[in-house]
């Protein structure tokens, strides 16, 4: 298969050497902004450059869109109408209905949409989640130091949608009730964010989100009914406290730690979408959970702008 990445910057590099790797895939070209980048990212991967989307996309089967959040929505629906298989960054989009749009396009072309979520294929994601069953408290922090880089959206776009993506993938039932507050520190828009989310299933999720932190943090807790799952993303170290019930003593915890392999998260999502194409399937990630995720964050940033309504 023809592989092409538009946007190769931060992200976008990884998707190229990776596509550059990947059995029976063959990185075809590349396309961004800065001529001068997307010639050294090709030059380091035998592929050529294009001067826009349009050009790259006659060439290829596959892309990575790597663009700018802003530009997820034009680029990915440039892609699908072109009927190309495409692997947008998350968030799907900005706003719900072009994530929507994406979605039905990709269906009526017969294409595969995948989102970039890629904390569902950390190694230690993939460990821990058999024993994860049916959470009734959910706690997570996604904390990173202020970077210019994803700031022309806010942080639950940029940051808590991972873990919205998580939360949801773990079936809590539908959105009962959200409580969120946030603040802009040093961007235009929302640096730190919290949200309190209330699921049918009697779930309840606590998310924190910040940007401007002073410490990096990725860590996501979850209390069952027999016990306690701790993953921690960035070490790819996870625990679980189940109780023991021995005949006639008291309920102990049993503890157990697990190690994730360092295997490459995007290496992971990007084989998966790969085979996904071959076999027709249903992408692990697929547009559908892109769109439920930012669904979910707008009745976040929906709550936020209305606690500080309140507040005003």
């Amino acid at each position: 298969m023809r592989a092409g990445v538009i946007g190769v910057g931060h992200l976008g590099q990884h998707h190229a050497r990776l596509y550059a790797s990947i059995p029976g895939v063959t990185l075809v070209g590349v396309t961004d902004q800065s001529l001068e980048r997307a010639t050294e990212i090709a030059g380091r991967h035998g592929a050529q450059v294009y001067g826009s989307p349009s050009d790259l996309l006659t060439h290829i089967d596959l892309v990575s869109v790597a663009v700018p959040t802003s530009s997820h929505y034009a680029v990915a629906k440039l892609c699908l109408e072109a009927g190309k298989h495409v692997l947008v960054e998350k968030p799907i989009a900005v706003q719900p209905a072009e994530a929507h749009e994406l979605v039905a396009l990709a269906k009526a072309k017969g294409c595969r949409l995948q989102v970039g979520h890629s904390e569902r294929f950390n190694p230690i994601m993939r460990i821990m989640r058999p024993h994860i069953q049916r959470p009734v408290f959910i706690e997570a922090h996604r904390l990173s130091a202020y970077s210019e880089r994803g700031t022309d959206v806010d942080v639950v776009l940029d940051l808590m949608i991972h873990d919205l993506d998580l939360v949801l993938s773990f079936n809590p039932g539908s959105v009962e009730e959200v409580r969120a507050s946030g603040v802009a520190v040093l961007s235009p828009t929302l640096d730190i964010a919290n949200a309190r989310i209330q699921f049918s299933s009697g779930c309840v999720a606590n998310l924190t989100a910040s940007r401007i932190s002073t410490n990096k943090m990725r860590r996501l807790r979850l209390f069952q009914r027999d016990g306690y799952v701790s993953i921690d993303f960035q070490t790819r170290q996870g625990l679980i406290s189940r109780r023991v019930s021995p005949p006639g003593e008291r309920p102990t915890l049993d503890t157990e730690q697990f190690q994730g392999t360092a295997d490459e998260p995007l290496k992971l999502q990007l084989e998966s979408f790969v085979q996904a194409i071959r076999t027709e399937s249903r992408p692990e990630v697929s547009g559908d959970d892109g769109a439920a995720a930012l669904d979910v964050a707008h009745l976040v940033l929906k709550a936020i702008h209305e606690f500080a309504a309140r507040q005003s």
